[in-house]
């Protein structure tokens, strides 16, 4: 892959996941009824975690974009795939069994994999 390709797809997945991880928070940050229903009621989260885990995601969305700042990039990332693997988890636990739509979680997680890695293979060169 040359370094533009690399570059481009990275761009690409970088946008795809930082958009779908702001999508994602978009509901609790003014702590919307469907926000609560799955957070507070489905999966047990306390009404306040709502807001603080969805600007988290919006901050670390916003790092991840920014060029440079690889300190914090790199705990953005990490933040953002903690999010996302205790997603994983809550469901699973809450329901006390794996519901196949647990699967589509991949969509979130691969481009946001991608991402890391295409970033790191970046910051090599």
């Amino acid at each position: 892959m040359t370094a533009k390709t690399t570059n481009t797809v990275y761009w690409v997945s970088t946008i795809i996941f930082a958009a779908l991880m702001i999508f994602s928070a978009a509901g609790g940050l003014q702590q919307s009824q469907p926000a609560i229903e799955l957070m507070h009621n489905g999966l047990g989260y306390p009404v306040y975690f709502i807001q603080f885990i969805s600007v988290a995601k919006l901050l670390g969305s916003i790092a991840i974009l920014i060029p440079g700042l690889n300190r914090i990039k790199e705990w953005a990332y990490a933040g953002l795939f903690f999010d996302l693997a205790g997603a994983v988890y809550s469901g699973i636990a809450s329901s006390g069994k794996f519901d196949p739509m647990m699967l589509s979680m991949l969509a979130w997680i691969l481009p946001g994999i991608l991402s890391y890695y295409l970033w790191q293979k970046k910051m090599k060169a």
